[in-house]
């Protein structure tokens, strides 16, 4: 099968090759999914760079989507031909998504409704199903007021829309390039961050009370604007990406004082009930189109060096995807 792979940490460029490997075969309880389109997430770059390595040689990329082609003892013969999406593909195990092909447990390979092709099926794993979680970690929202951080970024994308079909009213932060996009996904108003005091505007378009919840990428900024007052008294922090190295002080009087929540999440990691739980609200909204999905480039697995610099670049707007074939 063509693949691509590293096999020591450092630059796109350095490490990464692609060529023939052996095809795997499906052990018990697996599947084999002929890989279409392998999505290309922040996380993917950041094990390429630094990351120990867990095996001699990684086959990048936990997201990706195709048909599968074979099972292994335990699973229905019925499932070969199926199109599915896949998530962790590449989560604690060498061999990811940048493949021809990829045998992982049955459970990790879900349907992918008709009407939706792999390129958007690639975007699932880490994007779609971090969003879904954020939103559910902060329970009923109905009439309530989210801030949603990086409204235009790919996680934030998904994660807007789903909290406004939820029933509230959403406030985004976004660059002024990036603004339209957040309103495209629903945003109520989009707060430029680098421009205007978030949590002084946040404040003003609720009255002086703060937003009731937050959904956050990133931490390390969104500390301070929690100092200053931007979540009422018993709101939630939901966290899924600190994006930082090192520690991230903590503006404690506020939380306390406050009574605040603050939350983190990984979406490798979540506990099989919340699995389930998300993994059913995707595919409800799926099936009702109830989502926009947001594609920002395209390349051939032989140009994968040049996808990993694109995320690196933070200037591509939407999900990175490569077309495997």
């Amino acid at each position: 099968m063509k693949a691509a792979w590293y096999e020591k940490n450092g630059p796109a460029r350095a490490v990464l090759e692609t060529g023939e490997m052996a095809t795997p075969e499906p052990g018990t309880g697996e599947v084999r999914v002929r890989l279409y389109a392998s999505g290309v997430n922040p996380s993917d770059v950041k094990s390429r760079r630094g990351r120990a390595l867990i095996a001699p040689r990684i086959i990048p990329h936990s997201d990706g989507a195709g048909e599968i082609d074979a099972v292994g003892q335990g699973v229905a013969h019925a499932r070969i031909g199926e199109r599915v999406w896949v998530w962790n593909g590449q989560w604690k195990r060498p061999f990811g998504t940048a493949a021809e092909f990829i045998c992982l447990p049955s459970e990790q390979a879900v349907p992918l409704p008709e009407g939706i092709d792999y390129t958007i099926g690639a975007c699932f794993g880490i994007p779609a199903l971090t969003a879904v979680q954020a939103v559910r970690l902060h329970g009923n929202i109905g009439g309530r007021t989210l801030l949603v951080t990086g409204a235009g970024s790919s996680v934030a994308y998904y994660a807007v829309q789903m909290a406004k079909a939820a029933g509230a009213r959403v406030l985004g932060t976004a660059s002024a390039e990036r603004a339209a996009l957040a309103r495209e996904a629903g945003a109520d108003f989009v707060i430029d961050y680098k421009a205007k005091d978030v949590a002084k505007v946040a404040k003003d378009l609720t009255g002086g009370k703060g937003v009731d919840g937050v959904i956050d990428m990133d931490f390390s900024s969104t500390a301070a604007l929690v100092a200053d007052g931007l979540v009422a008294p018993h709101g939630k922090i939901v966290c899924y990406g600190p994006n930082v190295a090192g520690d991230i002080p903590l503006p404690f009087p506020a939380m306390l004082w406050g009574s605040l929540t603050l939350q983190f999440f990984l979406v490798y990691e979540l506990l099989p009930e919340e699995r389930a739980a998300a993994l059913a609200q995707l595919a409800g909204m799926l099936r009702q189109g109830a989502l926009r999905h947001m594609v920002g480039a395209r390349f051939r697995l032989d140009e994968i060096a040049d996808a990993h610099e694109a995320v690196e670049s933070g200037d591509v707007v939407g999900n990175v995807v490569i077309d495997v074939v």
